[in-house]
C-alpha cells in the first residue's frame, strides 16, 4: 500500500510522465542506482536466501563490481590531488553516487565546484582543500624539513614542495588526514610516487616497492607483477616481489599460487637470467618459512607451465602450483610490462593497475590515458588496502 498526499490520479498521471528508464551510457544514473541498492538492501541475506551456489567462475564485472562492493562495506578517505580534472570530476560523482569512499580534492574550491556543476556533475559530499590556503599548511612544511633534514633541506624548498598537490595529499596520508591517495591522470608515474618514497616509505620487513596488475580474464582473474616500477630486480628484491605479490593477491580474494617466470622450465634451461630465477625462488621460499606464510610458490616456470595443467604434466608434473598458478613473477620490467600489454590486447582482458604494493600506507598511480572507470577502480582498490592496513 503507497499513501500519498494529493490527489491518487493526478499522482499517477504524474508518475506516468517519469523517465524512469536508465540506460546504458547513464553512467549518473546506473551509480545512484547501485548506491541506493547497496544502502537500502541487506545485499549478505538476499544473497544467502538467492544465490544456491556461488559460480567458480568470475568476470571482469563480477570482479569490479565486488571491488566497489569490498571497499563501500567500510568507507575510507581517499584524497585526489588533481581535483580540477574532468575524468576525476566524473569518478568522483560516482564514487560518492555509490558510497565508495569518501572523497577529497585538491585544488581551488570555487573552480572544483564550478567545473561539476558545468558537467552537471553532483559531488556536494566531496571535501575540497587548496593546499596553499589550509590550516595544514604550516604543519606539514615543518614535518616534511623535519623528515628531510638529512637531505639539506631548507624551509622555503619544503614550502613549495608543500604546496604542490601530490606532495600536499601524500603528506595527509602520511598524517592519518587521508586513509590513501590515487594521482597520476595528469602527473608522470615519477611525480606520483616520489613523495610516497620520500617519507612514507616502504613496509617493515620489505625493502622494495613494486607493482601488480589485476588481469581480468573472460572467467578468471590473474595476477602480474612488477610490470610497472622495477626494471631489472635481483634476486632478493625479484623473492620480496613475489611475496608482495601473493599478499596483494590475496587481499583482493585471488587464492596466491606463486609461479616465478623464466625462459625454462626446471633445469630445462641454463644461463644467468635462470640462475637469478632459482635463486630468487630459494629465497622466496625461506620468506615464506620465516614469516609462517602458507604460498605455495614453484620456479624457474615458463608461462605455458605455469597456466595450462597439461603443459605442466609434462614439464613439471606433481607441482601444486604449475598449470594453477593465479599469481605470476616476471624476471624484469621489459618481460612484465610487454606481456601483460599482449595479454590485455589479445585476449581483450581487462588490466586493472599498477597497483603499488609494500608501502606503509597505499598511494596508486593512475595512467595519463586512464578512464574514468579506471579511477573508479583504482580508488576502490586503494580503499580496500587501507582497510587490510588497518587490519
Amino acid at each position: 500500500m503507497i499513501s500519498v498526499e494529493g490527489n491518487t490520479y493526478q499522482t499517477i498521471q504524474l508518475l506516468n510522465k517519469l523517465y524512469g528508464r536508465i540506460e546504458v551510457e547513464d553512467s549518473q544514473r546506473i551509480a545512484s542506482a547501485l548506491g541506493g541498492f547497496a544502502r537500502f538492501v541487506n545485499v549478505p541475506e538476499l544473497r544467502q536466501r538467492v544465490v544456491t551456489r556461488r559460480s567458480s567462475k568470475v568476470t571482469p564485472k563480477m570482479f569490479e563490481y565486488s571491488l566497489v562492493e569490498k571497499a563501500a562495506r567500510y568507507r575510507q578517505r581517499i584524497v585526489l590531488p588533481e581535483g580540477s580534472g574532468e575524468r576525476i570530476l566524473r569518478a568522483a560523482d560516482i564514487l560518492l553516487r555509490r558510497g565508495v569512499a569518501d572523497i577529497i580534492l585538491l585544488g581551488r574550491e570555487e573552480e572544483i565546484r564550478t567545473r561539476a556543476s558545468a558537467f552537471g556533475l553532483n559531488i556536494k559530499g566531496a571535501d575540497v582543500i587548496n593546499p596553499s590556503e589550509s590550516e595544514h599548511l604550516q604543519d606539514f612544511v615543518a614535518t616534511y624539513g623535519e623528515l628531510r633534514r638529512h637531505k639539506g633541506i631548507l624551509e622555503d624548498t619544503a614550502r613549495d614542495r608543500m604546496s604542490d598537490p601530490t606532495y600536499f595529499a601524500t603528506m595527509m596520508v602520511y598524517k592519518g588526514l587521508a586513509d590513501g591517495m590515487v594521482s597520476g591522470s595528469v602527473t608522470t608515474t615519477a611525480q606520483t610516487i616520489r613523495p610516497a618514497f620520500e617519507f612514507i616509505k616502504t613496509k617493515p620487513g620489505s625493502s622494495i616497492v613494486s607493482s601488480v596488475f589485476l588481469m581480468c580474464l573472460k572467467d578468471s582473474i590473474l595476477v602480474f607483477g612488477d610490470c610497472a616500477v622495477n626494471t631489472n630486480p635481483d634476486a632478493r628484491g625479484l623473492a620480496e616481489i613475489a611475496i608482495s605479490s601473493a599478499e596483494t593477491a590475496r587481499i583482493f580474494g585471488i587464492e596466491p599460487r606463486v609461479a616465478m617466470l623464466s625462459y625454462s622450465t626446471g633445469t630445462s634451461g641454463k644461463g644467468e637470467d635462470v640462475d637469478k630465477v632459482v635463486e630468487a625462488t630459494a629465497i622466496a621460499r625461506q620468506l615464506i618459512d620465516e614469516r609462517g606464510l602458507d604460498v605455495p610458490i614453484a620456479g624457474p616456470l615458463q608461462y605455458d607451465a605455469a597456466i595450462d595443467p597439461e603443459v605442466a604434466a609434462i614439464k613439471m608434473p606433481g607441482s601444486d602450483v604449475a598449470g594453477h598458478a593465479t599469481v605470476f613473477i616476471f624476471p624484469d620490467l621489459n618481460t612484465g610490462n610487454n606481456t601483460y600489454k599482449a595479454v590485455q590486447r589479445a585476449a581483450n582482458a581487462v588490466a586493472i593497475g599498477p597497483v603499488l604494493q609494500g608501502l606503509k600506507k597505499p598511494v596508486n598511480d593512475l595512467s595519463r590515458g586512464c578512464t574514468v572507470p579506471d579511477i573508479v577502480n583504482t580508488v576502490a582498490i586503494t580503499a580496500i588496502q587501507a582497510q587490510a592496513d588497518r587490519g
